[in-house]
Formats: C-alpha cells, sequence, structure tokens
C-alpha cells in the first residue's frame, strides 16, 4: 500500500516469513497429552512457562530496545529461537520440555517489544492504524500457513517440524541485517534526555491500566490453547483441533484488512469494548459446544473481537508511549500479552483437571465482560492522554481521534 515506508514492509515480511515457519508451540499443544503422555495440568504446565519466558524476555527487550538499540535486539532473538527450536525437537523428558519452552518463549519475547517499537518509530500516528493492521493481518497468514504445514507434515520425520521453525528464524535473521536499519531515536533528535526507567513507565497509571486490561481480554484469548484437552476430555480427536483453531486464521486473513474502515468512524474505547464482549462470548461457548462444528463456530465469535481489538489496542499503546521510552512502553505492552500465555494454561489446565466441565469456559466469559466494562469506565482518561502525548510530538489531534 502507498504511503508506507521501506522499513515496515520489511519488517512485515520478517512477520511474515518468522510465523509461517512456527511450528514448535503449535506442534506441542496438540501432541503433548495425546503423544507425550503429560496430563492436562503438565500440558498447562509447559504453555504457561512458554507464556512466562516471553513475559520477561518483553521487559528485556523492551529495555534493550531503548539502552543498545533495536536492531541488535532483533538479531539476537532470531538467532536463539532458531537454535533452541532445534534443541526442544531433540528432546523428549518432561522436564527439559518445560525449560526449553520457558527458553523458547525468552527469546521469542526479547524481540517482540524492538519490533514493535521499530515499527512505532517508521510509521506516523496517522498511518499506526493501517500499519498496525497490516502486521496483524501478515501475523495470522503466516499462522495459517503454520496450520497447513503442520497438518501436511503430521506423518513426516519428527525433527521435520522443529528444522522448518529453525529455518524461518534464520531466514529473519538474514531480513533484519540486510534490510532493517537502527531506528532508536536519538537525544539530539527528540531533543530530550531519555532518562527513566521501567519503574516510569510501571508507575503510568493510565497506562498500566489500559495493559491490565490487555491482560484480562488476552487471558481469555490464549485459553484457546486448551481446546485440543478439553477435545480429548470429551472423546474427540485432538488432532482436529487444527481444524477447529484454523478458523481463526481464516477469518482473520480474508477479513482483517477491512476492519479499519470498519471501524474508522467509531469510538476507539467503544471497539474494544465491542471486541472484549464478542470474545468472551465465543470462548465461554465452549462449555456448551460438543461437537467440531460447534467448535469451530465459537472461534467465529471470539475471533471477530479479536480482529476488532488489535489495530485499536496497538494505536492506543503507540499513542499512550512517551517517544524517548518507546521500547519499555512496548516491552511492558508486549508482557500483558505474553504473560496470558502463562495465567491462561497454568490456571486453565487445573481447572480442567479438578473442577466441573463448564467452569473454565464460564469463567472466561465473565473475565470478557469485566474487561468491556473496564475499556468504557477508563476510555476518557485514555482519550485525553493520547491526544496531550500526541499534540506534544507536533501531531494535530484530529490525526489519531
Amino acid at each position: 500500500m502507498r504511503g508506507l515506508p521501506k522499513t515496515f514492509w520489511a519488517l512485515w515480511t520478517g512477520t511474515l516469513i518468522n510465523r509461517s515457519g512456527a511450528f514448535v508451540m503449535l506442534y506441542l499443544e496438540i501432541h503433548m497429552v495425546a503423544y507425550y503422555g503429560f496430563s492436562a495440568t503438565f500440558a498447562g504446565l509447559v504453555l504457561g512457562l512458554f507464556g512466562a519466558g516471553l513475559a520477561v524476555g518483553s521487559l528485556v527487550g523492551g529495555i534493550l530496545a531503548d539502552r543498545w538499540g533495536r536492531r541488535g535486539t532483533l538479531l539476537i532473538s532470531n538467532l536463539g529461537q532458531a537454535v533452541t527450536a532445534v534443541v526442544v525437537g531433540l528432546t523428549f523428558e518432561a522436564l527439559w520440555i518445560a525449560v526449553l519452552a520457558m527458553v523458547f518463549g525468552f527469546w521469542n519475547g526479547l524481540g517482540r517489544a524492538p519490533f514493535s517499537a521499530t515499527m512505532v518509530d517508521v510509521l506516523g500516528p496517522s498511518a499506526r492504524l493501517r500499519g498496525m493492521n497490516l502486521n496483524y493481518w501478515a501475523i495470522n497468514l503466516g499462522f495459517s500457513v503454520a496450520a497447513i504445514l503442520a497438518g501436511v507434515l503430521s506423518s513426516a520425520p519428527h525433527m521435520t517440524v522443529f528444522l522448518i521453525t529453525a529455518g524461518a528464524h534464520v531466514l529473519t535473521t538474514v531480513l533484519v541485517f540486510k534490510l532493517i536499519p537502527e531506528t532508536k531515536p536519538s537525544a539530539v533528535r527528540m531533543e530530550v534526555k531519555p532518562t527513566g526507567s521501567i519503574k516510569a513507565v510501571l508507575t503510568d497509571r493510565v497506562f498500566m491500566v489500559f495493559v491490565s486490561l490487555n491482560l484480562g481480554l488476552w487471558v481469555v484469548i490464549e485459553a484457546c490453547k486448551l481446546i485440543p484437552i478439553a477435545m480429548h476430555q470429551r472423546g474427540l480427536d485432538p488432532a482436529d483441533y487444527g481444524t477447529v483453531i484454523a478458523v481463526n486464521g481464516v477469518m482473520i486473513v480474508l477479513g482483517q484488512l477491512f476492519v479499519p474502515k470498519l471501524i474508522s468512524r467509531r469510538k476507539r474505547t467503544h471497539v474494544l469494548a465491542a471486541a472484549a464482549l464478542l470474545v468472551g462470548l465465543g470462548m465461554g461457548a465452549v462449555a456448551v459446544a460438543g461437537t467440531v462444528p460447534l467448535l469451530m463456530l465459537t472461534v467465529v465469535v471470539w475471533t471477530a473481537g479479536e480482529m476488532l481489538n488489535a489495530p485499536v489496542n496497538g494505536a492506543y499503546i503507540a499513542d499512550l508511549s512517551q517517544p524517548e521510552m518507546r521500547g519499555r512502553y512496548q516491552g511492558v505492552a508486549s508482557s500483558s500479552f505474553t504473560l496470558a500465555n502463562f495465567i491462561a494454561p497454568v490456571f486453565g489446565g487445573i481447572l480442567l483437571d479438578h473442577a466441573p466441565p463448564a467452569t473454565l469456559w464460564v469463567v472466561l466469559a465473565g473475565l470478557g465482560l469485566a474487561v468491556a466494562i473496564g475499556q468504557i469506565v477508563t476510555g476518557p482518561a485514555r482519550d485525553r492522554r493520547a491526544a496531550l502525548l500526541t499534540q506534544q510530538q507536533g501531531v494535530p489531534v484530529a490525526a489519531v481521534s
């Protein structure tokens, strides 16, 4: 699309390559109970440790992005993922799989803040919604390709999945090295001394309330990783999870590019509230979905909410970030998504093992409702802060309204 810089398209291409080869956790989600023989609680713990690694990596990556630079952090992140993917493929012991899942999550999280910060650096406020939406589309296009390839390669030698993931990360490393420059704002260009620590972000009340609401929403969304365990408990084939979750990727690939036009004349807070209600309703409906087609229908509902949330959420995070600490802000924001990767599978796995079957899904529906209410209540303060920061950067308020 016209008007977006070359660096953005290099990042977009990196996203597509990276996500198309992202087999490792998808493979483990499907096979940990049925193939590796883990309990639902332990499988949830493994997924949770991956999420914990993501969260820690996101915070570290945010700090490094501001202090060291975006480009170098991205390079280390992708190389670390490539090496770890190979080692995971060579491991069958439960303890080592758990540890390596956390390490893989750390390297994955390390690259998220510098990636997002680079994107915000090169996109002006007027292009952020469009750019974030396009990148989210690439994420899900890549995920859809990964899901299809995972099915195609299900009978291939075990190491094939892990080697393809490693190859995708190596290719992304080369792309970053060749095409993506360092975009970290210099103290001279910003005319602001880049002091401030991660504590300054954590004490930014308006921003942290928004981060907390994001965490709540993504706890609901990330519970989708427990659907194959629920399917196994109900006597359904967990391998059909690929078919169920593919609905998510297909919807986003086919429809995400139309979302900005759909929401352009609506208040961002209202869009986020509607998104949370749809996500809660869809995930809550898993409680009564006893067949593969019905499970696919639940994915349709919560995916619609996810699609509405993604571009608005990304633009808000950018607008609420102090420019001289953009990496730190992106790191903390990313931790709200990644920490959900820990909370949802760990506590969800426990509920699936020890509570009545519908409990988890009813709790998730209630959490979606709570997030929707929180977005409405806190929206005015968030809009005032976004407008103030945008004005301080010399951009008209209308550009981000």
